[in-house]
């Protein structure tokens, strides 16, 4: 990884990146009206934030945030005054009762340790008749290009499956997404896949967001000596789908979920 890389450009190059082209889907799903108060619950570097800005057209969103480099990102690269951005987790969200009418979270729930207690937080948020939503990676399923990466990983250190989000995840499914919604209360609650394309202009640009030991992935490649980190780079390199041209065309989906208070 390049030396002056922050971990908010890391995050950037692995799923940033990415982030933008699912939230703009998952927004399109919600179909939200105009002019609303919007929460954006572990917003990191300000992708779901800045699509909320560009197709919702919100009164005003909030951002909140534990990580202060990605808060730092987000806020150099967001300077409409709709949006402020603040420090805060799952478990606690620094907002008043009933202050937004969509609270949502993109690609992060499943990292929050108590989500129970995150879902009642997302709930106090909203007002009556609002919404809470979220979207996560299908880990275990459609996110090529970090199954590639695990099962190269696997193959090699079988002992990788205890790091693979796809094991760790299980909440990443559309019916224990549904659970977790109804089970905090929420009425109408429904699930839906978002399908993307994650096209890598060659191998380096695939390989080079794993060096930054951001996210459990490039966490575990980071962890590795050069010997075996050469391996995981030559087996991947072997076994990745690569035309002509170097380019690496692959596919990633998210389940998303709503539910109303």
């Amino acid at each position: 990884m390049p030396d002056k890389w922050t971990d908010g450009d890391a995050y950037e190059m692995y799923v940033g990146r990415w982030s933008r082209q699912t939230g703009k889907k998952f927004l399109s799903w919600l179909d939200a009206p105009r002019g609303l108060r919007w929460l954006d619950l572990g917003c990191g570097t300000g992708a779901l934030t800045s699509q909320i800005l560009r197709d919702c057209d919100p009164h005003s969103v909030v951002g909140v945030e534990p990580s202060e480099g990605f808060l730092t990102l987000a806020r150099e690269s967001i300077s409409d005054e709709r949006a402020k951005f603040l420090p805060g987790s799952g478990e606690k969200v620094p907002v008043n009762d009933g202050m937004v009418d969509f609270a949502v979270s993109g690609l992060v729930l499943n990292f929050i340790p108590e989500k129970e207690k995150a879902m009642a937080e997302l709930v106090r948020s909203v007002d009556e008749g609002g919404t809470v939503a979220a979207y996560v990676w299908d880990y275990s399923g459609h996110v090529q290009f970090m199954r590639y990466f695990w099962d190269a990983a696997i193959a090699l250190d079988p002992a990788a499956s205890e790091k693979d989000e796809g094991v760790r995840f299980p909440i990443c499914r559309p019916a224990a997404l549904a659970d977790l919604f109804s089970g905090a209360g929420l009425r109408d609650v429904a699930t839906a896949p978002i399908d993307i394309v994650t096209p890598f202009a060659d191998f380096d640009d695939y390989w080079t967001p794993f060096l930054s030991g951001i996210a459990p992935a490039p966490g575990y490649c980071a962890s590795l000596d050069d010997g075996e980190r050469q391996r995981l780079k030559r087996r991947l390199i072997e076994t990745l789908p690569t035309d002509p041209d170097g380019m690496i065309l692959l596919a990633a989906r998210a389940w998303a979920v709503r539910g109303t208070r």
